[in-house]
């Protein structure tokens, strides 16, 4: 179990507060439970010695110079004995969990059905606190002033959600990420909501601990600090070390009566999108779908096993990466309302001076937050929902850490090649088929017509990609894309409003460091490595729809493809080159093959005339004008446009062919399974209709050197 030792520049300690409390300056009823601890005989044994174990396994492996078959069973016997105390300790807190609340609406709805007089006293405060603040704007608009106050409305607005409570603190937190709805200086002052928030008392916290695990504090902790680091919206952080190991961990504590609140909110929330849905037709979606949505999540948010197996599945995907750094969770001292994690040492990723300080650079933490991004959304689909600045820390190592799992989702599989598809789409400017793509993504019912759609797509993507697509900013694309979704009867799926989230999320991260920062741009390197090297079919077809067009095919695509692949550090020439000749020797790839015979032909031809015209102008002049009677095309009778279109296309597989032999781990001998493949009868056929038609070009070129025809302009396009 990895422990990071912590500091906490990032969660919000202030100046001169003590990390630990060792029983002074406090009251009595306070210091009985945050004193320094005496040992007990009664400590708790069971815990399983994770660290220890480990830390001597890695010590005997790595000062041990016998591989003997005794040490192997030793080292896979106590790896085996960790893993089957950390399932046990796992099913322990499942039990202590097995009570927690889960969302149901009908529950809710029986519930306050019966209480109106509570339901009218919340549903007047609400509205008397919002209702305020709109009339607020409305003035602002009719005296003219609604930009120059925005900074003034926006900070009002954060604390009417900071005191309307939990659930409203959560929506804001949605909305501080959220740049197509509010304007920067709403998302800024939301912003704040991550975790500068009011605390509850610290005795009410200690006492939930004891309850929860069953334990009193001082056989848990040598010590704990005497108020949170940190407060959330669902529960506060407190930073202590463990009694039975020494090790520093952080402390979620969840806030007491949240479950009553919340649930009373959404109550509330729900009957408002009843009407939304009945009575406003410029929505589209599902609106109490939606708001269901988001309260499971939050309702999620509050099972704290649940968070902990979230941060353990997702460490599992995305930790392989040295650069990514998750904490590992402590099962027995965590239940449905504790969570106990390693506490890690790290500075919140946008405060930019501090990361400079410690010799880091933000870009390349957010870019490495990009890259783990892409990952969790279009690779294995299970993704943190809720990236915001106060879960992302800059270690002090270089590492990205993230925290936080309570809100978690996953990208369906179709969806996942139905992005990457997308952007191909989008690049090639293909809007019809940009438009069936929303059936795939589920943003479309099948029976809806998307003849109306394209045009709306073209009109916004054809002035938007006068840019390369690389330059485009991302929200540009969201604020687009948005418009031409409010027009249609679009269903915007929950996990795509997600994903939008945590994209826009990184790169408005990005550009405080960076104005010019591009996600897209940053995000194509792994797009690149996806297409060439995923043998998943509906990439393949992708990729043949980006690199053949009108029966020929696009070298410089290729080649800008592998240029920007080779970025990607898990790229290799050798997965590129694999599916490829699988995809074109397969019982169905008659279609491709003819493509690619007409293509081999015309790159051999190009390498046997551009040859012959090296040659021919590696002669002297005195001697060239002997021979060919000053003829200043040699023997060759072809157009300068022909000659040098023949040259380029030569010169560009060339230059494709060195970036895949100075590719990371490219090896002569990775064309072993390709002599393999080729041996096969589909290849040998495939090979033998290329010579063939080689044969007739250059025989068609020789009879016309012979009868001094000129060539034509069609024929130079072969």
């Amino acid at each position: 179990m990895s422990l990071v030792v912590a500091v906490g520049a990032g969660v919000g300690i202030g100046a001169g507060q003590p990390f630990f409390h060792r029983g002074r300056g406090v009251s009595r009823s306070r210091s009985r439970r945050v004193r320094l601890f005496k040992t007990r005989a009664a400590l708790v044994e069971s815990r399983p010695r994770i660290v220890p174990a480990a830390v001597t396994v890695r010590d005997d492996d790595n000062n041990s110079n016998s591989n003997s078959n005794s040490d192997n069973s030793q080292l896979i016997y106590r790896k085996g004995l960790d893993r089957a105390k950390d399932i046990q300790a796992e099913a322990r807190a499942m039990a202590r969990a097995a009570n927690a609340t889960v969302y149901s609406p009908q529950l809710l709805t029986l519930k306050y059905n019966s209480r109106p007089i509570k339901v009218l006293r919340r549903t007047l405060q609400i509205l008397i606190a919002l209702g305020s603040f709109g009339l607020k704007l409305a003035i602002d608009q009719r005296n003219g002033v609604l930009d120059q106050n925005k900074r003034l409305r926006a900070t009002e607005l954060r604390r009417i959600f900071t005191r309307l409570g939990p659930t409203f603190v959560k929506l804001g937190q949605g909305l501080s990420t959220r740049p197509d709805i509010c304007p920067p200086e709403y998302l800024e002052e939301l912003s704040e909501l991550q975790d500068a928030l009011p605390t509850f008392p610290d005795e009410e916290a200690f006492a939930c601990i004891e309850r929860e695990l069953g334990l009193s504090l001082d056989s848990i902790y040598s010590s704990i600090s005497p108020q949170p680091i940190a407060a959330a919206s669902l529960g506060q952080v407190y930073k202590a070390q463990l009694k039975y190991s020494g090790q520093i961990v952080a402390v979620k504590v969840q806030r007491p009566g949240i479950e009553e609140a919340i649930g009373l909110d959404f109550y509330l929330i729900r009957g408002l999108g009843f009407l939304v849905n009945k009575y406003v037709d410029i929505i589209s979606s599902d609106v109490v779908a939606l708001i269901d949505e988001f309260a499971s999540r939050v309702y999620q948010e509050l099972n704290y096993v649940q968070e902990g197996q979230n941060a353990r599945r997702f460490k599992k995907l995305y930790a392989d990466k040295e650069e990514v750094l998750v904490p590992d969770i402590f099962w027995d001292y965590t239940s449905g309302k504790v969570l106990t994690m390693d506490w890690v040492d790290g500075v919140k990723l946008n405060e930019q001076a501090a990361i400079e300080k410690q010799g880091l650079k933000v870009l390349d933490l957010v870019n490495t937050g990009i890259q783990c991004s892409l990952r969790q959304l279009l690779e294995y689909g299970y993704f943190h929902a809720d990236p915001h600045p106060g879960n992302l820390l800059a270690t002090p190592d270089g590492k990205l850490a993230f925290l936080d799992f309570g809100m978690m989702s996953e990208t369906p599989e179709e969806a996942r090649s139905a992005i990457i598809g997308h952007v191909v789409h989008m690049v090639n400017r293909d809007y019809e088929a940009m438009a069936r793509d929303y059936y795939a993504l589920d943003f479309l019912s099948r029976d809806v017509d998307i003849s109306p759609i394209v045009p709306a797509l073209q009109n916004f993507f054809d002035d938007a990609l006068n840019s390369t697509v690389s330059e485009l900013n991302f929200k540009t694309i969201v604020d687009g894309l948005g418009a031409v979704l409010y027009q249609y009867p679009f269903n915007v799926p929950a996990y795509y409003a997600l994903i939008l989230r945590s994209l826009t999320v990184l790169e408005g991260l990005a550009l405080y460091a960076d104005p010019n920062f591009k996600v897209l741009a940053a995000s194509y390197p792994y797009f690149a490595k996806r297409l060439l090297t995923d043998p998943n079919p509906y990439l393949r077809d992708a990729l043949i729809e980006l690199l053949f067009k009108d029966g020929k095919f696009r070298w410089n695509r290729l080649e800008n493809l592998l240029v920007q692949g080779r970025k990607d550090r898990d790229f290799s020439a050798k997965d590129a080159l694999q599916p490829v000749l699988k995809l074109l020797l397969a019982p169905d790839g008659e279609e491709l093959r003819n493509l690619v015979i007409k293509e081999a032909v015309r790159v051999n031809e190009a390498f046997v005339l551009g040859t012959v015209v090296d040659t021919y102008n590696s002669i002297p002049d005195l001697m060239r004008t002997l021979m060919f009677n000053g003829n200043a095309t040699g023997p060759l009778m072809m157009s300068d446009t022909e000659r040098e279109s023949m040259i380029g296309l030569r010169d560009q597989v060339l230059r494709i062919w060195v970036l895949l032999q100075s590719s990371e781990n490219f090896d002569p001998a990775i064309l072993q399974p390709i002599l393999q493949v080729l041996q096969q009868p589909e290849a040998r056929s495939l090979g033998g209709r290329v010579i063939g038609g080689i044969t007739q070009r250059l025989a068609a070129r020789l009879l016309q050197q012979v009868l001094k025809v000129p060539t034509t302009a069609s024929a130079t396009t072969l």
